[in-house]
């Protein structure tokens, strides 16, 4: 009897686990090669699963809501119907847990293990659009499905954005009328459109409580951990933003928001600044050839990603500006591709938009800087010739890997960047 293991499968670089979302075949089903099997929780996306052989799922191992170390095996695909139904009779693996209609709560996590060689028995698919209907059964997301219930919206019949037609929680919000929900938060002060959700924000906890982290929490915890070895340091510096509102003002309306063009402004002054935009390898310094550009985003269900802005020195404003609301609609519906969040050379991270003057941002591993951007709010400073004016400022603070950076680099990056900024904004439309 030909029997394939289905593995939890590596979907990113970083990824140690993966929690099982979603069961799209159920024991005795027929499955096709190249057919979505399953929907795995990785530490930043929920990805579909491919299974690379046809046949029948034979078995279940671990039902929706579990968690599995990479490289473990979570399922049989047999060849036949008779070898089918022979590992039924012998009531071996598939007396698994059944697969419930609604993923069960996932279980308090353990520390990671160190991540097992995962077979190349499964794949994470490519989003391609399909009915949100499989075989009589719709397909929709955890959240998805919670949201209908609170809203009275029947998911029959409503056709999916997510992978291979999957309904997701904007689709929900979409038939019940609703704009989708987007992370916000009122200014305690005038300030230019905020760079991101905050990194720091979180699910609501209960008091009394200890809740459980999720595997997006889990890996951002691994990341800060790890971030404590790196040898890093801090520069601050004040940059002036009434040029840089009153070009935002005018690039509003064409769908270009504050978020694009600090990060343009930044990509290009990195192009200026290559060391900055290195980072620490063993074998010495690595210079990325291409500028990209992460910014973090926080997510509702606690932790944060960073979408990236690839090749931000070189794509036009207005690419930039479609790109960035493409990635930050995927990012808050857990359909990032990995090379969509774990491949910037560079990170910005803002919590302006609550108010804050300033603060130091953590390292991400595998990078060289990050910056902590505040909010824009108006001060009493004096002119070059003694007079004294009101201005709008904003605090930055660069954290930097000592190792590959030091402080006259962060220094003339931060400079330029301020140049740039207060000087001569409209040149990132250019």
């Amino acid at each position: 009897m030909a029997t394939h293991e289905i593995f939890m499968p590596a979907l990113s670089s970083t990824m140690t686990e993966g929690k099982i979302v979603e069961w799209l075949k159920k024991p005795g089903d027929r499955v096709e090669r190249g057919e979505s099997v399953l929907v795995v929780e990785s530490d930043k996306a929920d990805m579909d699963v491919e299974s690379f052989e046809a046949g029948f799922l034979g078995a279940v191992l671990l039902p929706a809501g579990a968690t599995a170390p990479v490289g473990d095996t979570i399922g049989l695909v047999v060849d036949t119907d008779a070898e089918l139904q022979e590992l039924l009779a012998k009531g071996g693996p598939t007396a698994a847990p059944a697969v419930a209609p609604t993923p069960a709560p996932a279980p308090a996590a353990a520390p990671a293990p160190t991540p097992a060689p995962a077979a190349p028995v499964a794949a994470a698919a490519a989003p391609v659009p399909a009915s949100s209907a499989a075989n009589g059964r719709v397909i929709a997301s955890p959240r998805a499905r919670k949201l209908a219930q609170q809203l009275g919206v029947a998911l029959e019949g409503l056709t999916g954005s997510g992978p291979h037609g999957r309904l997701v929680a904007a689709d929900v919000e979409q038939a019940a009328g609703r704009a989708p929900a987007v992370v916000a938060a009122t200014p305690r002060a005038a300030a230019p459109a905020p760079v991101s959700a905050p990194a720091a924000a979180a699910a609501p906890v209960t008091a009394g409580e200890t809740v459980p982290f999720t595997t997006l929490q889990q890996a951002v915890n691994r990341n800060m951990v790890a971030s404590l070895a790196v040898p890093s340091f801090r520069v601050g510096y004040t940059i002036g933003t009434d040029a840089l509102e009153a070009f935002a003002r005018q690039m509003k309306p064409k769908g270009v928001t504050m978020t694009v063009l600090l990060a343009k402004a930044v990509g290009l002054t990195l192009a200026r600044h290559p060391r900055v935009n290195a980072a620490y390898t063993d074998a010495g310094i690595a210079v990325p050839a291409a500028v990209n550009v992460a910014v973090a985003v926080a997510m509702e269900d606690g932790g944060l990603v960073t979408p990236v802005l690839a090749q931000a020195d070189r794509t036009d404003l207005y690419s930039l500006a479609r790109n960035w609301s493409d990635l930050v609609a995927r990012a808050r519906s857990k359909q990032l591709k990995p090379d969509e969040y774990s491949t910037g050379t560079f990170t910005v991270s803002n919590l302006g938009m609550f108010g804050v003057d300033r603060f130091d941002a953590i390292l991400p591993p595998g990078t060289g800087a990050i910056l902590a951007v505040g909010g824009s709010r108006p001060v009493v400073a004096a002119n070059a010739d003694g007079s004294i004016a009101v201005r709008r400022q904003m605090q930055v603070n660069l954290t930097a890997d000592h190792r590959v950076i030091y402080g006259a680099d962060a220094a003339g990056f931060l400079r330029d960047l301020a140049q740039l900024i207060e000087t001569n904004p409209e040149s990132l439309a250019l």
